[in-house]
């Protein structure tokens, strides 16, 4: 009666029948496997081994609706119910393609860490709810062998990816993390940090007002974060480069060139004028310092050359902003 009345709401798992409970199973793996595909897709281009490992895990899948399928017609006929896992209480959410585009290697294994713990544990509430005998056991060898995906997976890998192959997975996830994240918010970090120091500096010498410095910075720091952001998100689709996702990078580069400008911005709202100013004078001091070892760290920029580059440009900005401000 409560469902006639709700008819989005879903069902408890204990209301089931045995065929409902057969027929949900089959839909389960069904879904499961098409997903393994889907990661599979996903992957080829950049890591073809663990791609395989994934299009293997599918075929398990359909090996198991198969036996699914078999035991349903043997007991219950041709026709099978729909009922999939959204229409139960208590199912993990199985995210559509289009939100698994994006999904990192290890983001998807953690995925199907998660997606093979419930698998086996509805076969193992789904064993204890059967009275027929072989439906029974067939739930709960399932269950054992979602429990043993973890193995098999192992064993998959150990198969198809080898130390060769996930050194060169590993290689290719560093390089996307760089060219996604660590280049287009390195460039927002110098910008912000090296652009808005002769503006901000000039400001606080030529007004000696923690208030209106302040104010300068936060506009200089937003606008250039704004500006920065939507033209490392436009300029670039990635689908050529190979740089990732435009709107990933735009956030990367916006919110880190905000940060660096507001790093010596926020030490104004001290109201002392020469406190703050030598606050913001040593922010920028580890603001340099930490461009540099991000260019050495990530982009094998020579550690001289990174500090020569940044830290001299930067202090020839200071001064100059400095200069002005007292001119």
């Amino acid at each position: 009666m409560l469902g006639r009345l709700l008819p989005n709401s879903k069902r408890s798992f204990d209301s089931l029948s045995e065929q409902e409970i057969l027929a949900l199973a089959i839909a389960s793996e069904e879904e499961d496997a098409r997903i393994y595909l889907a990661y599979a897709d996903n992957l080829r281009a950049q890591y073809p081994g663990s791609a395989k490992v994934f299009e293997d895990m599918a075929e398990v899948e359909q090996a198991h609706k198969n036996t699914l399928i078999d035991i349903f017609r043997s007991r219950f006929g041709e026709r099978i119910p729909l009922i999939r896992r959204e229409h139960v209480r208590g199912f993990y959410d199985r995210k559509p393609d289009w939100l698994r585009n994006n999904l990192t290697l290890d983001s998807i294994r953690a995925e199907t860490e998660a997606m093979e713990v419930q698998s086996a544990r509805f076969y193992r509430e789904a064993a204890k709810r059967v009275s027929d005998a072989q439906t029974r056991k067939l739930l709960g060898d399932l269950a054992l062998a979602e429990e043993g995906h973890e193995d098999i997976a192992r064993m998959l890998s150990d198969k198809h990816v080898t130390e060769d192959v996930a050194a060169e997975e590993h290689t290719a996830a560093h390089r996307q993390f760089v060219l996604t994240y660590v280049q287009p918010g390195l460039a927002g970090l110098m910008d912000g940090s090296v652009s808005t120091l002769a503006p901000i500096f000039a400001a606080a010498f030529a007004t000696q007002n923690t208030w209106s410095t302040f104010l300068i910075g936060l506009s200089a720091s937003v606008g250039a974060g704004i500006s920065m952001g939507f033209t490392e998100a436009a300029h670039d689709d990635g689908k050529i480069s190979g740089r990732g996702s435009p709107i990933k990078r735009g956030l990367a580069c916006g919110i880190m060139t905000t940060v660096g400008g507001l790093g010596h911005a926020l030490p104004y709202l001290i109201p002392e004028f020469w406190t703050a100013t030598i606050v913001a004078a040593i922010v920028v001091f580890f603001e340099l310092w930490a461009i540099a070892f991000i260019q050495n760290r990530y982009m094998e920029t020579p550690f001289v050359r990174a500090v020569f580059q940044v830290v001299v440009g930067g202090c020839l900005v200071l001064a100059a902003g400095i200069l002005i401000g007292n001119g």
